[in-house]
């Protein structure tokens, strides 16, 4: 072989693997109509395994709590956190939505982001799953005869399957147990099954549980709610299908879990000004170590809001982004980015629309259970 060829050849592998496997789905999938010869590479399973390692995790955005009889259109949306954006350019629509509930008054809200997949509830009863990059979706049958609700979803690695973790409560099952977690493999075809019931843990918390983290293939939850009986964080071991609990740093009544380079933190707000942030140095021993404290710009954000002076009402999160944590901040209309010196990075103005505590990691690696699922479609209604 020439050496021109070599080069060409070394050239073209390092395109691919190091310039197509970076970029965003949509452009990838514009690129394959370019070359014959990208659209055969990075269709093969190994590449696109390795795109999606590279594709950033952002915070998902929704307006699905804002639907009414004018606008039933869920707009999903990702907050891009990452340097050389304009304030504009960080909220970037990733789907688009027309639920056609026609005269009945819309309610969304996101319940479950794993591996590029998306789970929502439409007016708490309809359960709906979409790839966004795929433009794949299905409506997910809930579970017969019980009242319920999604804790988590999660891939089963033993497996290969991805599982959803469901809280179910029905009280007229005869010598069934009223209160259950159960645990529903998506295209298995069969019926959720029973997984037990934590101790300890409230039937009214797990109504209320924020999506969990996923951490060293357990699902965590923090119980944030003042009237909690319990201030450990709950955890569900996705392999041996246990529930345990696990102590935090500090007591509290107000505190969000994240995961950041492979260690798991806290961040516990303090009368909305204050964040403190934790991290578990030991794992296995529950060790945790004070990592930082933040205190919100508040005169400058009242400032940048207009000016504005009256309650402030903040919801606070806090996001991993690129080695380092940030605090994405919700305020009346506006969508601010403060990092973690306290000092205010970016401002966007943007009505009707609602942090969640999920993040996005897009895909375009098939999912086999999609097909399984009855009602499954590929970029047609309700995508628009």
């Amino acid at each position: 072989m020439g050496k021109a060829a070599r080069a060409g050849g070394l050239l073209e592998e390092i395109l691919v693997w190091e310039v197509l496997v970076r970029l965003p789905p949509k452009a990838l999938l514009s690129c394959r109509a370019v070359c014959r010869a990208w659209r055969s590479v990075t269709s093969t399973r190994k590449f696109l395994l390795a795109h999606h390692v590279h594709q950033p995790a952002l915070p998902l955005l929704d307006n699905g709590s804002y639907l009414n009889l004018d606008n039933d259109s869920i707009d999903i949306c990702c907050f891009d956190h990452r340097p050389g954006l304009a304030a504009p350019d960080r909220l970037q629509s990733v789907a688009l939505l027309n639920l056609g509930l026609g005269d009945d008054i819309a309610y969304s809200r996101l319940v479950a982001s794993c591996d590029g997949l998306i789970i929502f509830f439409v007016d708490d009863f309809h359960l709906f799953i979409c790839n966004p990059a795929t433009r794949e979706h299905a409506p997910l049958p809930p579970p017969p005869n019980h009242h319920w609700t999604l804790l988590g979803m999660y891939p089963h690695t033993p497996t290969g399957e991805y599982r959803l973790l469901l809280y179910s409560y029905d009280g007229n099952q005869g010598n069934e147990p009223a209160h259950a977690c159960q645990v529903l493999s998506l295209g298995s075809g069969q019926p959720p099954r029973n997984v037990g019931w934590p101790d300890a843990i409230s039937t009214g918390i797990m109504m209320e549980l924020d999506p969990p983290v996923l951490f060293r293939g357990n699902l965590h939850w923090f119980p944030s709610c003042d009237d909690s009986e319990s201030k450990m964080i709950m955890v569900f071991d996705t392999i041996s299908e246990l529930f345990r609990q696990m102590s935090p740093p500090v007591v509290t009544d107000c505190a969000d879990l994240f995961e950041i380079d492979g260690k798991l933190g806290m961040a516990i707000l303090d009368l909305e000004t204050t964040i403190d942030i934790w991290m578990l140095q030991d794992y296995e021993k529950e060790v945790w170590i004070f990592n930082c404290r933040v205190e919100l710009p508040v005169a400058e954000i009242r400032v940048q809001c207009n000016n504005y002076d009256g309650r402030l009402n903040f919801h606070v999160l806090v996001v991993p982004g690129d080695g380092e944590l940030l605090l994405l901040v919700k305020f009346t209309d506006w969508l601010l980015q403060v990092g973690m010196d306290g000092k205010l990075v970016s401002t966007l103005h943007r009505k009707e629309v609602d942090a969640t505590y999920l993040q996005l990691k897009q895909t375009l690696v098939p999912h086999t259970f999609f097909p399984t699922l009855e009602g499954y479609v590929v970029n047609a209604p309700p995508f628009i």
